[in-house]
């Protein structure tokens, strides 16, 4: 099994490299003002995201996407949790919820401009709020799939309410609590970048903008180079929490192939 990981981690890792080691070469000897060679484009690379604008603009990206996800997460959660579980709740909750999921999270940021301005708490609230129905829902259809027979055990052994929640549902439900996290954490990606490009003059969203928008095309390249790079590397870092947080689902379902 190691060596069927090892193996895809390779390929995962290998073609990204390639992929860049041809844009390299191919894109050596390009005169295109739009495609300018690569080389160019990781010199102002390193310029722009690695000096100038790293404290500025990356960091501060990265703040509010942490920040407007984590609100999401626990949020998401708890309303989950709520919705699932208290019945008069789920039936006023459930049209409203049905009717903002049709809505494309990016079309939610002309809204929080109008409603907060422009600034951080715009941008912060317009993740938070994007990211927060892909966790909402995976917690109650969670919530809602475990076993009959499980709830009946607990019934049987008399667990309180808070016990049944934390010691039951909660890791019954964790894994599809994570596969909406997972969502959600794209979502709040995706609305980042939109929150900076309409509603701010900082962030790595909102320079690329500006670069494209200044015919300054390496920098613009650089921009969305970095947006790619982070985005690789945060969905990586959260695929290794998710297998460490359920290792113990993972090892199950193997053994449960096994037999």
């Amino acid at each position: 099994m190691s060596n069927i990981r090892m193996r895809h981690w390779v390929i995962g890792g290998g073609t990204p490299v390639l992929l860049l080691v041809a844009w390299w070469f191919l894109s050596a000897n390009s005169i295109d003002p739009f495609f300018p060679p690569l080389e160019t484009i990781v010199v102002r690379f390193q310029e722009l995201w690695l000096f100038d604008h790293f404290q500025s603009d990356v960091l501060l990206s990265l703040g509010n996407l942490f920040v407007g996800f984590a609100i999401a997460a626990v949020a998401g959660i708890v309303l989950g949790f709520v919705t699932a579980l208290v019945p008069p709740v789920r039936w006023m909750i459930d049209p409203l919820i049905h009717f903002l999921r049709g809505i494309p999270p990016v079309a939610l940021v002309p809204i929080f401009i109008s409603l907060i301005g422009f600034g951080t708490q715009m941008r912060v609230t317009s993740i938070a709020l994007a990211a927060l129905f892909p966790t909402m829902i995976a917690t109650v259809d969670g919530i809602r799939s475990v076993s009959s027979d499980l709830l009946d055990v607990t019934r049987v052994y008399r667990l309180t309410r808070r016990e049944r929640v934390l010691n039951v549902l909660l890791p019954a439900a964790t894994p599809q609590i994570f596969s909406g996290l997972q969502v959600s954490l794209q979502v709040a990606f995706i609305v980042m970048i939109a929150s900076e490009m309409l509603g701010s003059s900082q962030g790595i969203g909102a320079m690329t903008l500006l670069a494209q928008q200044s015919f300054m095309t390496a920098d613009m390249w650089a921009g969305i180079l970095l947006l790619g790079v982070i985005g690789f590397l945060v969905n990586i870092l959260f695929s290794l929490l998710k297998r460490r947080v359920l290792s113990w689902y993972i090892g199950s379902r193997r053994m449960a192939r096994a037999a």
